[in-house]
């Protein structure tokens, strides 16, 4: 059978690398055509028709300003659609563009699958209406969202979280911490402090600089950034020098090897989204940010907006605040040192982040998520198949 994918970022690129090493296995004839990156590539055995570093733009601002290649990637898509005719459309997030996919593949005949469901349940919840019609299945990764959707009377899956998996994978390959720091040229007695500010250049711009100004208070500590793949080190060092970092061109940027810098580190910064959860899955305490040029306006627009009490995967998983959420305005450089402070020590604040992982990995469980989700798809396209002779 024939399958056509679209990932709109990084994290995107992962977890539907996974499903398509999945598919391949209960599929031996299984044929791959893609919107995605480079994870995308190696599974499939092709490249993508359009990378998602070429896709990533976030915030109205920026969608607007890019709106015609915007509409160009859709055309693509649907033009895919058309001259290859799949035999499904699998869906990873990336709703404003995956959505009006999925009605085109559904007004052609072709069902369309969800793997990773959008954030709805946060908000632009209308979106439902718009996944009952046109998607055949939701494979759900999130647990509390077979709870959201029945309220809605939309059956959906909860196939397992990926990012356990993954982590555990990751984990297997990771060198010994004494090697990883030779190898990085990282000290060997100094704590390490982690960044992660985000896979998006808006991210990057408007949360990396405040991040290392509130990390470059604790200098018992060393700095390192996990460079996102589709980023050019030149652009992460020209953000830090126009946010006035001093230390902008000296600092430590590691390129492929963030869930090992995450889990060698003794606390980490994260800008909100998949990192939170797989920085909580490696078992390391973290702060969150989210600070999209800061403004107060635009917090209290979005506090309004947003149905949920958190906004970080951890805390929406285990249903309570294990984690501190410093968003919008209330992230800046005083408010992310004052919170990472008490978790680069021996504190309460440390041992109760870590049972608060634990919790939350309880609800996660163990299931294989991508090949769960495989089976669900596979099984529901022979049926049809059979129900069309």
């Amino acid at each position: 059978m024939k399958y056509f994918l679209i990932a709109g970022e990084a994290s995107g690129d992962i977890h539907a690398a996974q499903l398509i090493a999945e598919i391949g296995k209960c599929d031996a004839d299984a044929r791959f055509r893609f919107f995605g990156g480079d994870l995308m590539a190696d599974a499939a055995g092709c490249p993508p028709i359009v990378h998602y570093s070429e896709m990533a733009f976030m915030g109205f601002i920026e969608v607007l300003k890019h709106i015609g290649q915007i509409a160009g990637f859709l055309k693509r898509a649907k033009n895919e659609i058309d001259n290859w005719k799949p035999d499904a459309v699998i869906l990873v997030d990336y709703p404003s563009f995956n959505l009006k996919v999925a009605k085109y593949a559904h007004s052609r005949g072709i069902p369309a699958f969800y793997f990773i469901s959008p954030k709805v349940w946060a908000w632009k919840e209308y979106r439902v209406k718009q996944i009952k019609r046109y998607i055949a299945e939701m494979y759900s990764i999130l647990p509390f969202e077979t709870e959201f959707y029945a309220r809605h009377d939309y059956r959906v899956e909860y196939v397992g979280n990926p990012t356990v998996k993954e982590m555990a994978e990751a984990r297997s390959h990771f060198r010994p911490a004494a090697q990883f720091r030779q190898q990085n040229g990282l000290d060997a007695s100094r704590p390490i402090i982690a960044i992660l500010p985000g896979s998006r250049h808006k991210e990057i711009r408007d949360n990396l600089p405040e991040m290392i100004a509130a990390c470059n208070t604790f200098p018992q500590c060393q700095i390192v950034i996990g460079g996102a793949p589709n980023i050019d080190e030149a652009e992460y060092r020209n953000v830090l020098r126009t946010g006035g970092i001093d230390n902008a061109n000296t600092l430590k940027i590691l390129f492929g090897q963030s869930f090992e810098l995450v889990a060698n580190a003794r606390a980490a910064v994260v800008t909100s989204g998949t990192a939170t959860l797989e920085t909580a899955v490696l078992g390391t305490p973290q702060v969150v940010c989210y600070r999209m040029n800061g403004s107060k306006r635009v917090y209290n627009i979005y506090k309004h907006l947003l149905k949920v009490k958190y906004v970080s995967l951890p805390n929406l998983i285990a249903d309570e605040p294990i984690l501190t959420e410093l968003l919008l305005h209330f992230c800046d450089r005083r408010s992310i040192a004052r919170t990472l402070e008490p978790l680069l020590g021996d504190t309460p604040q440390r041992s109760e982040m870590l049972a608060g992982y634990a919790r939350m990995m309880n609800r996660l469980g163990t299931g294989d998520c991508a090949a769960n989700a495989a089976d669900r798809l596979i099984k529901y396209l022979h049926n049809r198949h059979n129900e069309q002779k």
